[in-house]
């Protein structure tokens, strides 16, 4: 006689059902692993949604900045840096400009500006370029 059957005997009236330690381990084992599934699952998400808005805003927000590089005038500027402000708080930008030569006969040394403007994120964890190129004619 095992002990099973023992069991069996000295509970009269108690029917023989429910699971096993084994059953119930694989139950949580599998629920462990989707759990698991799941989490990393929402995690990417979040990550990607925070990489498309990056991506979606910063060419608007490097074109407003070198919107206003244009409306302030090129002349004797050569970069900056700084933020967004509180409308979009760890949004910071860089500015480098410098003379570039041109390859087109006819033009003046000195006149065609090279402009990239930098939208940074989270301290660098993202970063968008946009690079410009203007002709100034001689006198402004």
């Amino acid at each position: 006689m095992n002990i099973l059957e023992s069991n069996k005997k000295n509970r009269p009236g108690i029917p023989d059902s429910g699971f096993t330690l084994l059953e119930v381990m694989v139950a949580l084992s599998i629920i462990a692993i989707v759990l698991v599934a799941v989490y990393r699952m929402q995690s990417q998400t979040m990550s990607m949604t925070a990489a498309e808005k990056f991506y979606a805003c910063a060419p608007f927000m490097a074109q407003d900045k070198t919107a206003r590089i244009m409306a302030a005038g090129l002349e004797n500027n050569t970069g900056d840096t700084g933020d967004f402000g509180t409308d979009f708080p760890g949004y910071t930008w860089e500015i480098s400009m410098e003379d570039t030569e041109s390859e087109e006969p006819g033009t003046g040394s000195g006149n065609l500006k090279k402009i990239d403007v930098t939208v940074l994120f989270n301290a660098g964890e993202y970063k968008y370029t946009l690079r410009s190129y203007f002709y100034m004619r001689d006198g402004g």
